[in-house]
């Protein structure tokens, strides 16, 4: 007996007008992420220190707020969450180049926004990663992170060199006044989305700490997504440290132009577009489950060149990095994503993104923090050598782990059951 094919996610109608709207969305991310770096260094003179504080309030959020946020998104309508955040979001970015305008922008101000952006997209980043097994069918869901990720990998390829021509023609603050219009359009397009979901039934809930632990619980109790969740938030410490320095590192070490930083980072995201493109093929050929280590592992080496630039040609390093770096990220993000959201029964699923959101993004504002105060004190280049080692170890946990053995994940909440660590048949 044969089963036919889903139709494409092409032509399915919520999926288009949910791509859509992340497209756009994270599109206007880049070019804030960008812009608001330079902003900090060439109008206001940020230090070392100041830059790793920034970078540290735009994900504090996440290791605050970031468990009782799924639970709350649970309670509410996920197509709500998004709409409302990306205005919201739009109109706090709005105010810097409304003060550069008038004169009286400050680093506070930027601190203000940061976390103010933050705290939004704590609730926005759960319900967008918990919307879209609401919108398509279980085996649709590899293919519809495929394509969301091809989407924002391309904004990665684009954003920062068009991010830089802008910088360049309007300037830091009218660049960050774009990405407000990429978030409108952002809510255009999702609210367009005809699927309602079923209210939660208020009558239902339970104590907000019961409805925490029970994410948490789930997570922590799959010895597979330990693992996960261990190798994700090593990453990210280290890597948030090397992002938070990465614009002064270019700027003043490398001796970067901003339109050259903008190309590099650009071509380098070339390896995460391909890492969209290939990884289903990547994880036909290595096995899924192998691929979420070989990629961690691939990931965690190329950081090694951040440091490096500054003793080889900085160009041709940084792009070969970036390269390597977009692709194993991408790779690993789509492998593991998909597995924990076939996995987790939909009623979970805000709680279960939130709780894995808290524990691999909770590390970023700490990791950023650190990079500041030690490239403040022991300097850039010292600093980033020691995080970028971190994040070679970062790939340990996965990499000793029985997802090296497998072929295939599980599909099934009890397909480890009778042996913590037991692999599934190989081939």
């Amino acid at each position: 007996m044969t089963t036919s094919r889903p139709a494409s996610l092409w032509r399915h109608h919520d999926f288009r007008q949910l791509w859509m709207g992340d497209t756009v969305s994270v599109f206007g991310a880049q070019f804030v992420g960008f812009a608001m770096p330079l902003m900090a260094v060439q109008l206001l003179g940020a230090d070392a220190f100041q830059m790793g504080l920034l970078a540290t309030l735009e994900s504090l959020a996440f290791l605050l707020i970031g468990l009782p946020a799924g639970a709350w998104v649970d309670r509410w309508r996920k197509r709500t969450v998004l709409v409302l955040g990306d205005i919201g979001r739009a109109l706090l970015l709005l105010t810097l180049p409304a003060a550069w305008l008038l004169d009286v922008l400050t680093m506070t101000q930027l601190y203000v926004v940061a976390v103010g952006v933050g705290v939004i997209t704590v609730f926005f980043d759960v319900a967008n990663q918990s919307y879209l097994p609401e919108l398509v069918e279980g085996e649709q869901i590899s293919d519809g992170n495929g394509k969301l990720q091809a989407s924002q990998q391309t904004a990665m390829v684009v954003g920062p060199a068009a991010a830089a021509a802008m910088v360049r023609l309007l300037g830091s603050p009218l660049t960050i006044a774009v990405t407000s219009v990429c978030m409108g359009l952002s809510s255009l397009f999702v609210s367009r989305i005809r699927h309602r979901e079923q209210a939660p039934d208020p009558a239902a809930r339970r104590p907000l700490v019961t409805e925490i632990r029970e994410g948490l619980s789930f997570v922590l109790s799959h010895p597979l997504l330990r693992r996960i969740v261990a190798c994700t938030g090593l990453s990210n410490l280290a890597s948030s440290g090397v992002f938070a320095l990465f614009v002064l590192y270019a700027l003043t070490t490398l001796d970067l132009a901003e339109t050259t930083l903008g190309l590099v980072l650009s071509l380098g995201a070339v390896g995460g577009l391909l890492g969209a493109v290939t990884s289903g093929w990547f994880g036909r050929w290595v096995g899924e489950g192998r691929a979420i280590p070989i990629a961690a592992v691939l990931s965690g080496l190329a950081m090694l060149t951040v440091p490096l630039a500054s003793v080889l040609p900085a160009v041709p390093t940084l792009l070969v990095g970036n390269l390597l770096i977009s692709w194993g990220v991408v790779v690993y993000n789509i492998a593991q994503v998909s597995f924990r959201q076939r996995l987790c029964p939909k009623p979970l699923l805000g709680r279960m993104n939130a709780s894995i959101r808290f524990l691999v993004w909770g590390p970023m504002p700490i990791g950023a923090f650190l990079g500041g105060v030690a490239g403040q004190q022991l300097g850039l280049v010292p600093t980033l050598w020691g995080l970028a080692t971190l994040s070679v170890l970062a790939a340990l946990p996965v990499l000793v782990s029985p997802l090296v053995g497998m072929r295939e994940l599980p599909r099934e909440l009890d397909a480890l059951a009778g042996g913590a660590d037991r692999a599934p048949a190989q081939d």
